[in-house]
């Protein structure tokens, strides 16, 4: 039996798989420095930490409920069950695929995590922390696993044959209106359109900008 498993393994599949999640997690700390290289320059910690508390936050909730609510068994083209929560059979043997589940459960961790990191950009410089917190959890959850089931996780969009390149629709749509969403609702920074509020390290921007692309 397990060298029938080991057959059904393909590892170039894998590896690259491997290697374009540790691509995507690099995301996390090119938005970091973007965004904390065009924010004044008391803020710039708090960008780069709310960069690093989204990612684990996110390993967190996609363990334990999303990874399930957007790659588990569809329920009505609109949400997963629940057979995946904690993980639950999602093996690190390859099973009737050509890798394994979880190597793929990393990856999608991952790009939860980015969107959910783009997504501060609308926030620089006025939320508080612990309101942020509990933004993510709930938008996480209300918005962001929904959509990737639609999309990616066998709901309504890809039974309708939905293409969705590069993650342009969970991704960028997704994150784009949840930051619009949200600076809707905290308006501007103080002191917006009365002083200058001038990026304080744009090398730092470019690095950030390097590691995205």
């Amino acid at each position: 039996l397990s060298r029938v498993k080991i057959m059904a393994l393909d590892t170039g599949v894998t590896t690259w798989l491997m290697v374009s999640a540790i691509l995507v997690m690099l995301m996390t700390p090119g938005v970091g420095f973007f965004y904390g290289g065009l924010v004044r320059k008391k803020n710039f910690i708090s960008m780069i930490a709310l960069s690093f508390v989204v990612l684990a936050l996110v390993s967190v909730h996609w363990i334990l409920i999303g990874y399930s609510l957007a790659f588990g068994q569809d329920i009505g083209g609109v949400i997963g069950n629940l057979d995946f929560v904690g993980l639950n059979g999602v093996s690190a043997d390859a099973g009737s695929g050509t890798y394994p589940p979880l190597v793929f459960m990393v990856y999608q961790l991952f790009f939860a995590a980015v969107t959910v990191t783009i997504v501060t950009s609308a926030v620089a410089e006025r939320i508080k922390f612990s309101s942020f917190i509990v933004f993510v959890l709930i938008w996480l959850t209300l918005v962001y696993c929904p959509l990737a089931h639609w999309a990616w996780g066998g709901g309504w969009a890809s039974k309708l044959g939905l293409i969705d390149f590069a993650g342009g629709t969970v991704v960028e749509i997704c994150s784009g209106f949840g930051a619009l969403a949200l600076a809707l609702v905290i308006k501007n920074r103080a002191g917006f359109g009365e002083y200058a509020l001038e990026p304080h390290n744009i090398p730092l921007a470019l690095l950030g900008a390097a590691l995205l692309w």
